[in-house]
């Protein structure tokens, strides 16, 4: 279905997603693309406004990406962010050369001229800035509309053509009036209309699965988590007991998954549920895998092995639905081309086989976790599966830090349940984004009813954050901290020692592998 939208050149920006969110906020359509994307899939029909991603090279470099210099002569209005300004400059004859003073973090910039793109904005106000390159010369038809401190062409724009750039980000939360700046570009100088909403997504999607699957069926993963109950719930409502979900124990999975997998996708939604225990084969497969990329693949094969070996026994299934999200192609370059860094294979991702014998579906594939729940909201799935933290497609396999062995698995479902507990208890968990358990290959040394013990070590992790993108360490108070590690060391046997990880994203990833 024809819809407007905006579209985003992905530089490798750790900030594209953000931009994203923004636009959808508004209320319109966006997509990620990379600059390799051939002009021709650029449809001007559609396509309101480009908006290019900042990113980590200097145009300068051999090798830096760039986009088609034709971008610019579409007609389209386009907006560059800190390196796609720069890119932008170049590309149309400007000059770009690395700055003595550099600029990282929050800066005050000055408008100049305030013309369409600073409509509502005071003249001065805080923007984030982070760059060691800047714009030295205009292109022919450019003016400056801002300046910072430290860069006397902090924002330029050719009004005729409706070419912008600005140096700093107004995506990110630290940029006082960077909403408004982006409402702006995308709302009056795009002209794009606020016709996106989930609503409309459910409607256009369950049609278009009507029309891609026909008479055939579907089967999915279902694993209790999030991004696939949205899934089966919506494939569901599109083509109803055509659609197969296999749960499969992969002995992986958190405590008591199965029978609520089963109240609520059976009982409640009546959807068409196999429940197959593969745990013995997920489990053989990994023995002395510590390697998490490995430990990934694996587990993506042989969930493509089980799926079309039951899709076999079903009979007449020529579709495989996922649930992946819009972040995992992101941080999956392989699917974009994209610049940006691989930061880990997903296992819907990057751990499918060159040949599949089942068609993919993803109907998620575009959105990211907030949402899915808003999705789910609007399917009335029940707030006991929407409001669940982000659990891994390896599942306990990338919370195993080294081998993974069934006992091993058991010691941390455990330590997993004690942990959620307390949050749920103490009022926490609705506050944080993602919580767990990590189990570390290593031992210490402890003391237990006045016996000498070399047990386990476990490390809990708690972030805030607002999509996964970039996220803070949780300020879990000290007295529930405390209560936390009593229960854990108290209950389960073969631990004697809990840590808890204070790193955020970035430098850190969320998961630990």
């Amino acid at each position: 279905m024809s819809r407007e939208k905006i579209i985003i050149i992905d530089f490798g920006s750790q900030y594209n997603q953000l931009i994203a969110r923004r636009v959808r906020e508004l209320g319109v359509f966006c997509e990620i693309v990379p600059p390799t994307a051939p002009i021709e899939s650029i449809n001007p029909f559609e396509t309101r406004g480009i908006i290019l991603s900042g990113g980590p090279a200097s145009v300068y470099q051999k090798g830096a990406p760039i986009c088609d210099p034709m971008l610019f002569s579409l007609g389209i209005p386009v907006l560059g962010i800190c390196y796609g300004m720069q890119v932008m400059a170049k590309a149309l004859g400007g000059n770009v050369e690395h700055t003595r003073w550099r600029e990282y973090g929050r800066a005050t910039f000055t408008i100049t001229n305030h013309g369409p793109l600073f409509k509502d904005i005071p003249k001065n106000s805080i923007s984030w800035m982070s760059h060691g390159d800047k714009v030295k010369r205009m292109p022919k038809g450019f003016a400056r509309i801002a300046l910072s401190g430290n860069t006397s062409i902090a924002a330029f724009a050719n009004f005729e053509k409706r070419l912008y750039g600005v140096q700093f980000h107004p995506e990110v939360a630290h940029t006082e009036y960077g909403k408004i700046i982006i409402r702006n570009f995308v709302r009056n100088i795009c002209g794009a209309r606020a016709d996106w909403s989930i609503r409309s997504f459910v409607k256009e999607t369950v049609s278009d699965i009507r029309k891609i699957v026909g008479n055939n069926k579907v089967i999915l993963g279902l694993s209790g988590g999030v991004d696939s109950s949205v899934a089966a719930v919506l494939i569901h409502k599109a083509i109803g007991r055509r659609l197969a979900c296999i749960f499969v124990d992969n002995g992986l999975l958190r405590k008591n998954e199965t029978r609520l997998v089963r109240e609520v996708f059976q009982k409640h939604f009546k959807i068409n549920l196999r429940v197959v225990d593969a745990s013995k084969e997920f489990l053989g497969a990994l023995r002395g895998v510590v390697d998490p990329e490995k430990k990934r693949k694996i587990i993506g094969r042989l969930f493509i092995k089980i799926f079309e070996r039951e899709a076999a026994r079903i009979g007449n299934v020529k579709f495989l639905a996922q649930g992946t999200l819009y972040p995992d192609l992101i941080e999956s370059r392989s699917v974009f081309g994209g610049p940006s860094a691989t930061i880990k294979t997903h296992h819907n991702v990057g751990g499918l086989p060159k040949k599949m014998h089942l068609v993919l579906i993803e109907p998620l594939k575009y959105l990211f976790k907030d949402d899915v729940r808003r999705v789910g909201k609007e399917l009335r799935i029940p707030p006991e599966i929407l409001g669940r933290h982000p659990f891994p497609g390896p599942g306990l396999a990338v919370r195993i830090i080294g081998d993974v062995t069934e006992e091993r698995c058991d010691i941390l479902r455990e330590v997993d349940d004690r942990f959620i507990q307390i949050l749920k208890k103490e009022g926490l968990y609705g506050k944080i984004w993602q919580a767990f358990a990590v189990l570390l290959p290593i031992k210490s040394v402890g003391i237990m009813g006045d016996k000498r013990t070399y047990e386990n070590v476990v490390a809990i992790r708690a972030v805030t954050s607002i999509d996964g993108m970039t996220a803070d360490w949780a300020k879990i108070p000290y007295n529930v901290v405390g209560k936390i590690s009593n229960r854990i060391i108290n209950e389960v046997t073969g631990v004697n020692r809990v840590v808890y990880d204070i790193s955020s994203k970035p430098p850190s990833t969320i998961e630990w592998e």
